[in-house]
């Protein structure tokens, strides 16, 4: 990213010609399709994930009387298009309630009808850690005449996908998480044929299948997952997720799913074993557990904790009214064990 950054600013765009812009994506896009199982053409290099699912919100033609379910545990980015899309359309948004942050798969359940027209949920709830089958929820949805939006932004990389395998109808991540990517720079993933039946809600220069014919007389989308990719964006971002994820790959998806794994179950049963009035806010069962573990201290400032055990070097997040602590490759059971002893030093204050 610096080397390319580098080039620009001294050269400008004459080393930048519109060639390198037009192939500027294409490793990012190589590299996440193979990831996630899907085809290269059924994947768009974006900014966001939230550009992701507001494109895909209102490409779909969603009628009044219909709903979409999700999750009152679930990041904003997820729940949020659909309202506003609601507000157009006259959608019902259903969220299923948490307890202790968990959701209950048989109340999401409940939640889904014949008047569903979409399930929209992260693959990892970003304060819990809880992790969904995506199978189970393609089914749910399908099952039901639904289609199924799926944020991997806190599994990418971390959790294996595979979006043919598991039925998914859209999929986005954010490189910045799991994917140990840049921020700017994330991926939308549409079904191929579902992608047939979009046009894109957002449209620009590079709409078309060729972009620099730059014909402002006519509009012809792209018949691939380009057609969302409608301007220009950091490129130095998109090449960076393109490399991040190459890094992941050298190292081996299925090893970083095992050590992040076993990361977590052993700073949960350290959790237990050490503070017996903990609440756990991630699920007791290893199936859906990921790389978070989040706990809330009874009748303790959640925010002062999480403040505290950042000043002595553990990197934590105040999320859901809870400490998470969040794993990747590069932790070790070191890193678990410094985390507890701050964790007492804190808690004994």
């Amino acid at each position: 990213m610096i080397e390319f950054q580098q080039k620009i600013a001294a050269g400008g765009t004459i080393g930048f010609d519109e060639e390198a812009e037009t192939q500027a994506l294409e490793g990012a896009r190589d590299e996440t399709s193979s990831l996630i199982h899907a085809k290269r053409d059924e994947v768009a290099v974006l900014s966001s994930a939230t550009e992701g699912i507001c494109a895909v919100a209102w490409s779909l033609d969603l009628k009044k009387g219909g709903n979409v379910v999700s999750t009152d545990a679930d990041f904003p980015s997820v729940v949020y298009p659909w309202m506003r899309l609601g507000r157009s359309v006259g959608l019902e948004v259903r969220l299923a309630r948490n307890h202790d942050g968990v959701i209950s798969t048989d109340e999401l359940e409940n939640l889904v009808d014949e008047h569903t027209s979409v399930i929209s949920i992260s693959h990892v709830e970003y304060g819990t850690g809880q992790r969904f089958d995506l199978r189970w929820l393609s089914e749910l949805a399908h099952s039901h005449g639904a289609i199924l939006v799926v944020d991997a932004t806190q599994s990418a990389g971390l959790m294996p996908i595979d979006v043919h395998n598991d039925d998914i109808d859209v999929l986005v991540a954010g490189g910045y998480k799991g994917l140990l990517g840049p921020f700017g720079a994330a991926i939308l993933y549409v079904r191929d044929d579902l992608l047939k039946e979009l046009e894109p809600s957002l449209v620009g220069w590079r709409s078309t299948p060729v972009p620099y014919d730059l014909d402002a007389t006519r509009m012809t989308f792209p018949k691939d997952a380009k057609k969302f990719e409608y301007s220009t964006m950091s490129y130095s971002s998109a090449i960076g997720l393109g490399e991040s994820v190459r890094y992941l790959k050298e190292y081996g998806y299925s090893a970083a799913t095992n050590h992040v794994i076993s990361l977590t179950q052993s700073f949960v049963r350290m959790m237990k074993d050490r503070y017996h009035d903990a609440i756990a806010l991630t699920p007791a069962e290893i199936s859906s557990q990921a790389s978070i573990a989040s706990f809330r201290f009874a009748d303790r400032n959640q925010s002062a904790i999480a403040a505290a055990l950042v000043k002595r070097g553990v990197i934590v997040s105040q999320r859901f009214n809870g400490i998470r602590f969040s794993f990747h490759i590069y932790n070790s059971e070191r890193d678990l064990t410094n985390a507890m002893d701050s964790l007492d030093q804190v808690l004994g204050q």
